[in-house]
């Protein structure tokens, strides 16, 4: 971010921290910790805050701005918000930026949730699998930079491999090719990087890698609604995400948020997806709700999304998670609701 004009130091702090208070509309972090400031002049009493280009519709831009100069007024400045890089056309309507889609891929399904611990990537590595099962061509991307499970989950180790153009080589099992920050770094060596670095290296995981031709690019989202599912929904045209959430309030209010965030963005939610549904006792085979009940349904109709269904708590989704071989492989009641899942996501991209 750069200032232009000849304000003190001490009011460009003060402009940088009062634009910190305001939150992206329908993300947990400020404008000025995502980076969307680019720049900012002051004449006066008067500035003008440039915001980065932005994919979202009219209303959440002119909630931004409304908020930048509530933020601002406090200090005696009266702002104007602009976007950079768009004309007003004749109407007055701002030209929307193009997403820039991956050559090859047909579908794009991010796997998203709003806290962690819900088995968010236990069902987006055993929903490719399925899809893989069921004949499709299907890509995987872990792109939970901080706490990358798909190498795990699938049982793979190494370092991915490159082409002649310094293009990502996909690792490919059980049908699925597959690509994670897990595989680009050394095993245990932690991602220490802040918003911009990460929203760069999102991009050139979406775009540097050698996919081929695929059905389906199920993307492993991050918890919550940061850097990555930002840049992800300005620079992509997704085709419609999944939340996975549990039964419990605690999960459920995090859903939500993930759910509102697609919505002020302009991204289609194809369904919600609950996790530790139940519990099977193996000797009664009685059904206990252990998390509470009906709490991914009461989400779907409260957010109008269809619901895809409830996946019970089963210490056999862990083990195969843990050892690399993913319980939808297999043909037993969990791997069936797998299918199962994979038929209603078909349906609804179609």
């Amino acid at each position: 971010m750069s200032q232009q004009s000849n304000p003190s130091d001490e009011l460009k702090n003060r402009i940088i921290a009062a634009l910190g208070s305001v939150q992206y509309p329908g993300f947990e972090k400020d404008i000025i910790s995502l980076d969307m400031v680019e720049e900012f002049t002051v004449e006066g009493h008067a500035i003008e805050v440039t915001m980065k280009r932005l994919s979202a519709d009219d209303a959440t831009k002119q909630k931004i701005a409304g908020e930048v100069a509530s933020a601002l007024k406090p200090l005696g400045l009266e702002a104007q918000v602009k976007y950079a890089g768009e004309q007003q056309q004749a109407k007055g309507h701002a030209e929307p930026p193009q997403k820039k889609p991956i050559e090859g891929v047909k579908y794009i399904i991010p796997v998203a949730s709003g806290k962690g611990g819900v088995g968010k990537s236990t069902a987006a590595v055993n929903l490719a699998v399925a899809l893989a099962k069921k004949g499709h061509k299907v890509g995987l991307l872990d792109l939970d930079v901080y706490g990358p499970s798909v190498p795990t989950m699938l049982g793979l180790s190494g370092l991915h491999a490159m082409d002649a153009q310094g293009k990502l080589l996909p690792a490919e099992k059980f049908g699925v090719k597959a690509v994670s920050i897990g595989l680009l770094l050394d095993k245990g060596a932690p991602l220490i990087w802040r918003g911009p670095l990460v929203a760069r290296l999102v991009k050139q995981l979406l775009y540097d890698v050698v996919w081929g031709e695929l059905d389906y690019l199920i993307l492993d989202l991050p918890p919550g609604t940061g850097d990555v599912q930002l840049s992800l929904v300005q620079s992509l045209p997704i085709t419609g995400a999944l939340v996975v959430t549990t039964p419990q309030d605690v999960a459920l209010r995090d859903a939500e948020k993930a759910v509102n965030m697609f919505d002020q963005t302009g991204t289609r939610v194809l369904g919600i997806l609950e996790n530790m549904s139940y519990f099977v006792c193996p000797h009664c085979k009685k059904e206990s709700f252990i998390f509470g009940k009906g709490g991914g349904e009461r989400e779907s109709a409260r957010a109008n999304v269809p619901f895809f269904g409830g996946i019970p708590l089963e210490g056999k989704i862990v083990d195969t998670g843990d050892s690399g071989e993913p319980i939808a492989l297999g043909d037993g009641e969990i791997a069936k609701i797998f299918d199962a899942l994979a038929d209603k996501l078909a349906k609804a991209v179609a």
